[in-house]
């Protein structure tokens, strides 16, 4: 049997051996709840104290700055409701290739609250136009909630977090960034991040699935989004996922010491396959601004579509490689994806997002590579 090639760690990544060897005893017998005085319960509870503890330090900021939550689509509902519950916030800004933890959160807050929505502008290789985000923040008359992820899922464009930060203390905005993306793939100094809000999810960078985070600011009062219990601070109600959030500041640590050596391999690897790609394949359209501020790990490219390519995903999967048409989170509806409809939208071209880890090999690209030529 031919070994499966898993070219999607955009939408998750294998969990990191030693990650699961930290998680392991509270997995089996340090079982108790962190909510009980007795031993097991204090065992569990120093454990999640001291996993705040290790991922405030890898994120330059505050232990009581850092809550955990079941990921980073819990941790963007409870912001964004967040702001406009308890922050004033009467207008939200953000942009239409957001992720859709994001988009349906904001779009119900419209439909449902009659909260102002606005989208910014785009520039024709996908960024955030700042022009218009200054435009729409300077001609706002309600408190605004501005909302933009940090890097898009789908194709890989970095936003400046700094000045748009910087461009809502200006106008007394709240900052909500969604980091799922980056956090675990990018050195963060949040001490000196203009942001209020980020998120992250361990599945991203190696750690288990169901466990996030969200960094709130200091500065930042807002109440629970989850009730019934007194867990997290009086801000998350429920018995913590224990083994999770030892794994995702497991998963951020060793993420954390070994960013320069990955990211620099996978980054190659990047480099690697659009060059193949180009050499090999003639019409095809490279989406976002993947030669500039892009996500070291992701290609997403535009192939002309043939009879053999028109279902590419499925005639991939059936030679065991694993790619995605955009974000995990929607391929299961048989829909284009909003973000190449937004900037690209091309119907004789069908777009994949190839994404990697320091897992792959050029070996592996190249038998891509071999296989797309025959597709098309």
């Amino acid at each position: 049997m031919i070994d499966r090639i898993y070219f999607d760690n955009a939408a998750t990544t294998p969990l990191e051996p030693l990650v699961l060897d930290a998680m392991m005893p509270y997995l089996t017998n340090m079982f108790g709840n962190p909510s009980s005085i007795y031993s097991y319960g204090r065992e569990s509870r120093l454990a999640i104290e001291n996993a705040r503890k290790s991922v405030a330090k890898d994120l330059n900021t505050h232990p009581s700055e850092i809550f955990f939550t079941s990921g980073g689509t819990e941790s963007s509902n409870m912001a964004i409701n967040a702001a406009i519950r308890d922050l004033g916030c009467k207008h939200i800004i953000t942009s239409p290739i957001e992720h859709h933890a994001t988009l349906h959160t904001v779009e119900n807050l419209h439909n449902r609250d009659g909260i102002k929505l606005s989208f910014v502008s785009l520039l024709p290789n996908g960024h955030i136009d700042l022009t218009s985000l200054s435009s729409l923040l300077e001609n706002s008359a309600e408190k605004c909630l501005v909302t933009l992820m940090h890097a898009n899922n789908e194709i890989g464009n970095i936003l400046d977090i700094y000045t748009v930060g910087e461009l809502c203390k200006q106008f007394n905005a709240i900052f909500h960034c969604d980091t799922v993306q980056t956090v675990g793939h990018y050195p963060f100094n949040l001490r000196s991040t203009p942001v209020h809000f980020i998120t992250g999810s361990a599945h991203k960078f190696h750690g288990p699935k169901g466990v996030g985070i969200l960094y709130i600011n200091e500065n930042v009062k807002i109440k629970p989004f989850l009730l019934g219990g007194t867990q997290e601070r009086n801000m998350r109600a429920g018995t913590e996922n224990v083994y999770g959030i030892v794994g995702f500041a497991k998963a951020l640590e060793i993420a954390t010491a070994n960013y320069t050596a990955d990211s620099t391999y996978i980054k190659s690897l990047k480099w690697y396959m659009m060059e193949q790609l180009n050499n090999h394949i003639t019409g095809l359209h490279f989406n976002g601004d993947i030669l500039g501020s892009s996500l070291y790990n992701l290609v997403n490219v535009s192939i002309p579509l043939t009879e053999k390519s028109e279902m590419i995903l499925f005639n991939l999967d059936i030679h065991n490689i694993c790619a995605s048409g955009g974000s995990a989170c929607t391929s299961g509806a048989n829909i284009g994806s909003h973000v190449i409809q937004a900037i690209y939208n091309d119907p004789n071209k069908n777009a994949v997002r190839f994404s990697f880890s320091k897992h792959n090999t050029y070996k592996e690209i190249d038998r891509v590579i071999t296989l797309l030529k025959d597709m098309i």
